[in-house]
């Protein structure tokens, strides 16, 4: 599949992959250190009824990163850009991780766009806190960070951002094994491809803050207080999770399943993690067919 470019209005050059054929337009948004590569499998299984489009956010995979983000804002901005430039409306999103922040923001934002909300593994509507590191490395969970700064001095972020510098491809495999691959792994050449996207990544800290940040909720997250724009999210919404989920603890998505209350439907992915494409391709799609 070959990967195209859009001229966004704000200037930013959005690159996105384009399955060709179908009619229900399904659009895939990836999480933090990955990039649209990492749909590679789900869109090659999808059932053939779906025009699927996935995007590599600002600063991840071949897209640019002109202006530095501060928010989630700026990058479900970026998608309504996006889909202004394609043409499209009455499309479903599927968001995984970071990318549930971006499709919630968006929906929140931009409600007659979207018919369909997939939350994957999502970050919570309160946000994914960042927490600084103790003395081992560990995150310290009584000690939040409040900037930008906190991060760029931080441990977790050095040690990744420094694998990313010097194409350290063991390490990241190191904690992606460790996290996020600890039922299934990708095959070793998938697997390859997949570590050397993630070093194109070139605001893992702005990430970090703008997840720290987020929160469309209407209660206060230990950093700042909720916007309350769930309440303009009116559409179908599925919230998926991987019983074994080590990245997105369970706490998060019992706040999305409070936050969205009756809106919602839930599906616990069974022997998933973080990664439910990789973990259980068959049971994922059977859960996207059966909501949307």
């Amino acid at each position: 599949m070959h990967i195209r470019t859009v001229t966004l209005t704000n200037g930013e050059n959005m690159a996105y992959r384009e399955r060709e054929g179908g009619e229900d337009v399904l659009i895939l948004v990836h999480g933090n250190m990955t990039s649209s590569v990492h749909w590679d499998v789900l869109i090659e299984k999808l059932p053939a009824r779906f025009k699927v489009y996935a995007i590599d956010l600002r600063g991840f995979g071949a897209s640019s990163y002109v202006e530095q983000i501060t928010d989630i804002a700026d990058f479900s901005n970026d998608l309504k850009q996006f889909v202004d430039q394609m043409g499209l409306r009455d499309f479903s999103l599927i968001g995984w991780s970071m990318g549930g922040a971006v499709c919630q923001q968006f929906c929140a934002d931009y409600p007659d766009y979207c018919k369909k909300l997939f939350l994957l593994a999502s970050a919570s509507s309160r946000g994914y806190p960042y927490y600084a590191s103790d003395e081992q490395g560990m995150p310290d969970v009584t000690k939040r960070v409040t900037t930008l700064e906190d991060i760029y001095a931080d441990q977790k972020w050095k040690m990744i951002q420094d694998a990313y510098n010097t194409n350290n491809y063991s390490m990241l495999k190191q904690v992606w094994d460790m996290l996020i691959y600890t039922t299934k792994q990708p095959n070793p050449d998938q697997y390859q491809i997949y570590l050397e996207d993630m070093t194109t990544q070139r605001n893992l800290a702005e990430c970090y803050q703008a997840l720290n940040r987020f929160n469309i909720s209407n209660v206060h997250n230990g950093l700042v207080q909720g916007e309350d724009k769930i309440k303009a999210i009116n559409i179908p919404v599925m919230i998926a999770w991987g019983e074994n989920d080590l990245v997105v603890t369970r706490q998060m998505t019992e706040e999305l399943i409070e936050d969205y209350g009756r809106k919602a439907q839930q599906q616990e992915l069974k022997n998933c993690g973080h990664s439910p494409m990789i973990d259980d391709l068959d049971q994922l799609i059977d859960t996207i067919e059966a909501f949307l």
